[in-house]
């Protein structure tokens, strides 16, 4: 690992699908330069768009040389993260600097991990989620005990390429994270969905219920990150006693809503840890 992150990283993605492509697109040129990022995928067609897009290296599998950057970042899906690991184990080994190995992979643990690769204890895991993809993600992180600082510097300086970062000092927190962000998009395309409807049962168009909903949406986020004040009294100053949004979210509160997605997000993290468990068998 360089001592500097001005100094240019040698990265290794194992995968090529959308996340790592994200990641690239925010690195390559920037943090470091494209023919410094290696991509494995056995995949020809999406290593030659990956190399077309941003000029990276390609590889069909793991060899030496791939195991030899200073960063390896595991890409893959869950199920198959104990098969990438027995093909990157022996490259790994024979390299008397082992990198960093950064994982996106949900459920996968940290110890599962280091266990299928000898004990490797430099190890950080990820959970982004999908507007990474558009650079506007955020990233929960958890290290390892044998991530120096200089690699911690440099995991944060990856992730940060496709949106923000919040660090963890429990694994275990990894499972409210996946739930609140990880899965999060799909909770507010759900809700967009149920406006979109709303409008059209209402008389509107589905062109003008999606314009409303989504621009809707983007405001009131936008206004919730760059305000000083707290969600709920932002969401108060909206609702006037016996008005409009008032009439709404009392009918939210007498339907269960808030309760039910509490319910719902608590399932997701419990959905986690059991697919950890799951995952993490030999």
């Amino acid at each position: 690992m360089q001592n500097n992150l001005n100094e240019q990283l040698n990265i290794s993605f194992i995968g090529g699908g959308n996340m790592a492509s994200a990641l690239i697109g925010g690195l390559a040129g920037k943090l470091t330069a494209a023919t410094n990022i290696w991509v494995v995928d056995p995949n020809p067609e999406a290593l030659q768009k990956l190399a077309q897009q941003f000029g990276v290296r390609t590889a069909p599998q793991i060899d030496a040389q791939v195991a030899a950057c200073d960063v390896v970042l595991l890409a893959v899906k869950p199920q198959q993260m104990k098969q990438v690991a027995a093909q990157l184990l022996p490259h790994l080994a024979a390299q008397a600097q082992p990198p960093l190995v950064l994982s996106i992979a949900a459920g996968i643990r940290a110890a599962d991990l280091s266990r299928w690769l000898n004990g490797h204890r430099a190890i950080v895991r990820c959970m982004p989620n999908t507007p990474a993809l558009i650079g506007q993600g955020i990233t929960g992180m958890v290290a390892m005990a044998g991530v120096s600082p200089q690699q911690h510097a440099a995991a944060d300086a990856i992730m940060r390429a496709v949106g923000a970062t919040v660090w963890l000092d429990d694994e275990a927190l990894i499972d409210p994270v996946t739930a609140v962000s990880g899965s999060g998009p799909a909770y507010v395309f759900y809700f967009i969905e149920a406006m979109q409807q709303a409008a059209q049962e209402m008389g509107l168009s589905a062109e003008q219920g999606t314009q409303l909903a989504l621009a809707t949406f983007v405001g009131a986020s936008q206004l919730a990150a760059q305000s000083s004040e707290p969600v709920a009294l932002l969401r108060e100053r909206v609702t006037s006693k016996g008005g409009t949004t008032y009439a709404a979210l009392t009918s939210m509160e007498q339907s269960g809503v808030k309760a039910a997605i509490v319910k719902a997000m608590q399932a997701a993290a419990a959905r986690g840890k059991e697919l950890g468990e799951e995952l993490g068998r030999d």
